[in-house]
């Protein structure tokens, strides 16, 4: 990825990025948690945005990938600004967000800040809004409310995988599925019904909370977290443009 260009944060946070220019609406890709914008569904949309002549935006959160930064400092607060910052240096127009597990918490959070007039549409790839409160046990709950950090198997590379204190207490502030989640534009949710990671009925809760009345949940039938198989690109890829 000889394209990758940084954007410097106040604090001199280097933040990696990539960045096609074409028409809009712009298409964002945000990561899930320890992952970057070399995984397959980020390559793919660029790929995909770059040869048909549409703007795309990619970029790794600070201490993923290639931005610089320690992934212990990281915080969905944190992460929420930086995109939020490429988004105004690199983007005009509306945009469509696509927010994988983690980056689907991450793109509501993002929806909110950056307001109605620039949403052309939200897409959720197995989105885990709230996974402090489900994806923890009360044991592991503890450990974090006492500042230490927990390690978890994992099946992506990232074995043990860490959840530090700071980003657990960060992310409780900032649940919405309890409550009202105040965005009227199209959203696309697209959950494998064999994913083990996020559990479909997320998505489900996530439809019920926004007070958008255009909301789609597409469940994939034998699709698991990744959702990276061939079919899987495509159908993502189908309903991208189905914004654009």
């Amino acid at each position: 990825m000889s394209d990758i260009q940084y954007h410097i944060m106040p604090d001199n946070r280097r933040i990696a990025f990539r960045h096609a220019p074409g028409t809009g609406p712009a298409i964002v890709f945000l990561p899930g948690y320890m992952s970057d914008m070399a995984g397959g569904k980020a390559t793919a949309l660029f790929d995909w945005c770059k040869a048909t002549g549409r703007a795309c935006l990619l970029l790794d959160y600070s201490g993923c990938g290639a931005s610089s930064g320690d992934f212990a400092d990281g915080t969905l607060s944190g992460w929420r600004d930086e995109v939020l910052a490429l988004i105004e240096a690199q983007l005009s127009g509306r945009v469509v967000i696509v927010g994988s597990s983690m980056g689907g918490w991450l793109m509501l959070l993002v929806a909110r800040a950056l307001g109605e007039d620039r949403l052309a549409g939200l897409v959720g790839i197995a989105a885990a809004p709230d996974f402090s409160q489900w994806g923890y046990s009360e044991a592991h709950k503890a450990v974090l409310r006492a500042g230490k950090t927990i390690y978890n198997d994992s099946e992506y590379g990232y074995d043990p995988m860490p959840t530090h204190a700071q980003f657990w207490h960060d992310a409780q502030a900032q649940t919405l599925l309890d409550g009202t989640i105040a965005l009227t534009c199209p959203v696309r949710l697209i959950h494998g019904q064999d994913d083990t990671d996020v559990p479909p009925e997320t998505s489900a809760r996530l439809a019920r909370a926004l007070i958008s009345q255009d909301v789609h949940i597409i469940y994939v039938k034998g699709g698991d977290h990744r959702l990276s198989r061939e079919g899987d690109i495509m159908l993502l890829k189908r309903i991208v443009a189905s914004f654009v």
